[in-house]
């Protein structure tokens, strides 16, 4: 396909902003952006906004932030998803040749609703929604069952918490900056069975947004692009209870064209940093055998070797990741910015030295239902 890339990128500290309105969030993250690109928003062709109705307490929720996007005179679309899939869509839109370049933006407050009644509305409304079902339960129905099926236990969960809660000390724009150990994970309360406080992302607000560009929009910048080198996304199916909650085919395949594309055998060599939707502990590990880092079922044995800490083989969520800080929506989005800036250089105290090719995922739906990936290099 023809050369797209990133030329900005901005995002707020990720925390709780009980002052800040959705629109403030989101023209603090478009003037970074757009600062980083060394461009005006006259440079901007179209703008793609990611927002959701349940979480803003609003419908149409996207247009309470157009004029903050800066999406006056432009034409403006709304994706209510992850983040990822809104930069999915604004790469697409720069493919189309309608647009060459387009400012991709996301936004939550995810302090000013109730998460368990908001994802208990993501469920079919006729059986399972009556259950009280939500993002929480469903997540340790399926940890019960990766553990069944893999053998692996909650002190392996607690291994992913420990890592990636050591990495967000590094990390200025985390929520949680707070080094834990497995004893504290197994320690802390109970929220869903296995599931405990460290194994659960916090409710955190923040906004996000990237510059995207094809190459004939290239010469409005003056700082060099990170590449999309291969990108795809796969949704499985919507009900539970038609999938095998111990696997992800829907990620398989989404990483099988992503590789593809960017001319990727073996992710565990080639790919220098990966950062994914750890929104539960226990996901980091079945992501890696979707990922194709781990063989299936060996998740975790992947953790207790050491090859995706710091100083491993592939660090993994250097960031912090979604144990750190979860503004629902923008999640994949962020992992998008993290794994440019560390392209760059430029990701600080958390850098990854040498890295060249970075992956960057996000999930949408119950227990992982939707997955994108993106490629991106020098």
């Amino acid at each position: 396909m023809e050369k797209v890339g990133i030329v900005g990128v901005g995002q707020t500290k990720y925390e709780r902003k009980k002052e800040d309105t959705f629109a403030e969030l989101v023209f603090e993250a478009c003037t970074g952006a757009l600062a980083d690109a060394g461009v005006g928003i006259e440079d901007i062709d179209n703008v793609v906004t990611v927002s959701n109705d349940f979480w803003d307490g609003r419908t149409i929720s996207s247009m309470a932030v157009m004029d903050a996007a800066g999406s006056w005179d432009k034409d403006i679309s709304t994706v209510e998803g992850d983040g990822v899939f809104g930069a999915m869509y604004g790469m697409m839109r720069a493919l189309s040749g309608s647009f060459d370049t387009t400012l991709v933006v996301a936004h939550v407050k995810g302090s000013e609703g109730n998460m368990n009644l908001i994802t208990n509305a993501m469920f079919d409304p006729i059986f399972q929604r009556q259950l009280g079902i939500d993002a929480t339960s469903s997540a340790a129905l399926q940890a019960r069952s990766y553990m069944e099926k893999t053998g692996a236990t909650e002190e392996d969960f607690a291994r992913v918490s420990v890592k990636n809660h050591g990495n967000g000390v590094n990390n200025p724009f985390a929520q949680i900056q707070k080094k834990i150990s497995v004893d504290d994970v197994m320690k802390s309360r109970k929220i869903s069975e296995p599931l405990k406080l460290f194994d659960c992302s916090p409710i955190t607000d923040g906004a996000a947004a990237i510059v995207i560009s094809n190459e004939k929009g290239m010469k409005r910048f003056k700082k060099d692009p990170v590449w999309i080198l291969g990108a795809a996304h796969i949704s499985d199916s919507y009900t539970l209870g038609y999938r095998d909650l111990t696997s992800s085919p829907a990620l398989e395949a989404a990483v099988k064209k992503a590789y593809g594309m960017a001319g990727i055998t073996d992710p565990l060599k080639e790919l220098d940093v990966v950062e994914l939707a750890d929104v539960y502990s226990y996901m980091e590990l079945l992501w890696y055998e979707g990922l194709g880092l781990a063989p299936k079922g060996k998740g975790a044995d992947l953790i207790r070797s050491g090859a995706t800490a710091m100083d491993g083989d592939l660090p993994v969520n250097p960031s912090g990741g979604l144990l750190c800080a979860h503004p629902v929506l923008v999640a994949g989005l962020a992992r998008i910015i993290e794994a440019t800036l560390q392209i760059r250089g430029e990701a600080g105290d958390r850098q990854v030295k040498g890295a060249n090719k970075a992956l960057a995922h996000g999930i949408n739906g119950p227990c992982g239902q939707a997955h994108g990936v993106f490629v991106l290099g020098s």
